[in-house]
């Protein structure tokens, strides 16, 4: 290792089911035959990479300091603090960085610093030989689910949908509630503990239980990796998205890519995460909401579906560990997701 670039650690109900009660147990019994890294413990090591958008040493002090204080260690990589117009880095300067970690036994997490855009152009050129027999954590979203969804269809591999390092308030004292609890809701999924969240009610929400694998993310990324080898399969499973920027129109398009590709047809169950449109041109009103885009799209189905969950571009964005077995619930009361 860079040991410059080293620092160490500071301190040592009874509502429509799309399956069955057997098939519901079947799923999230095989979620427990996924590959699952092994958890951290005090004093694990964790990299910092940057496999898309650029970012400074000085703006990932705030995420080096919280891991530090959570008692783990961290190394930084070398495209943190590099820059190729909007990247960090060249591709090939982002693709040996990740590789390396990849391949490192002594990182037992990788952190990306942040999203943007970058990850499908390296992704043919990784090998995940060694990280397929020896997995770790790795944590990020937004374009980091292209990384989420290549792991899920390739090799079964359980990752984190978090905030990542440029989110990490610099102030940790100042912070307001909301920012804490989902910047530590990663040492929860990291550390291996139950992860359980609720959403509050909303009257477009289908009710229902449902039991299944969680898979997702930026939903963008999901339709653009579709017919690809990184092509998010989701029959039997809890489906979360988010997204950000885009027109209704857009939002709309990329639904029906969903229901015409069969990503929507056997689902256990549908999680609608933060949604930040963007404003209609004057005169060029699409005319139906998120959620009339998104119920439009599900009507021939019977699956539980939750909307308003604290998932995506906003503050209120929790850790999800991917690829692995939870119990959605959603009711007059609200909505819970618990992992199993």
């Amino acid at each position: 290792m860079d040991r410059k670039r080293f620092i160490s650690s500071v301190l040592t109900a009874g509502a429509a089911m799309t399956a069955s009660s057997a098939y519901a147990a079947e799923l999230a019994e095989s979620g427990k035959n996924n590959k699952i890294p092994p958890y951290l413990s005090n004093g694990d090591l964790i990299g910092i990479t940057c496999p898309a958008g650029f970012i400074t040493l000085e703006d990932i002090q705030p995420a080096v300091k919280t891991m530090q204080q959570w008692g783990f260690q961290v190394f930084i990589g070398k495209t943190v603090g590099a820059r190729d117009f909007t990247y960090g880095g060249t591709d090939e300067e982002r693709r040996t960085d990740l590789q390396m970690m990849l391949d490192n036994p002594d990182i037992k997490a990788i952190m990306c610093a942040r999203g943007g855009y970058g990850v499908v152009r390296i992704l043919d050129q990784l090998n995940f030989d060694r990280f397929k027999n020896h997995p770790k954590w790795l944590i990020g979203f937004s374009d980091i689910t292209a990384l989420h969804c290549h792991l899920e269809r390739n090799f079964g591999i359980a990752s984190i949908h978090s905030k990542m390092c440029n989110s990490f308030p610099s102030e940790a004292v100042l912070a307001e509630p909301i920012q804490f609890e989902t910047i530590l809701s990663i040492k929860t999924a990291l550390t291996g503990a139950v992860l359980s969240y609720s959403a509050p009610f909303n009257s477009f929400n289908r009710a229902g239980i449902a039991k299944g694998n969680l898979v997702g993310g930026n939903l963008s990324l999901i339709e653009t990796l579709a017919g690809s080898s990184s092509d998010l399969k989701t029959d039997g499973k809890i489906l979360f998205v988010e997204d950000t920027g885009e027109y209704l129109y857009s939002i709309d398009r990329m639904f029906w890519n969903l229901k015409r590709s069969g990503k929507l047809e056997n689902l256990a169950g549908l999680i609608i995460g933060g949604f930040k449109v963007k404003p209609d041109e004057v005169g060029e009103e699409f005319g139906n909401t998120i959620y009339d885009i998104v119920m439009e799209k599900v009507s021939g189905f019977k699956y539980p579906v939750c909307f308003d969950f604290p998932v995506g571009h906003q503050r209120n964005n929790v850790a999800l560990r991917c690829g692995m077995p939870y119990t959605l619930e959603v009711s007059a009361l609200g909505s819970t997701l618990q992992s199993l």
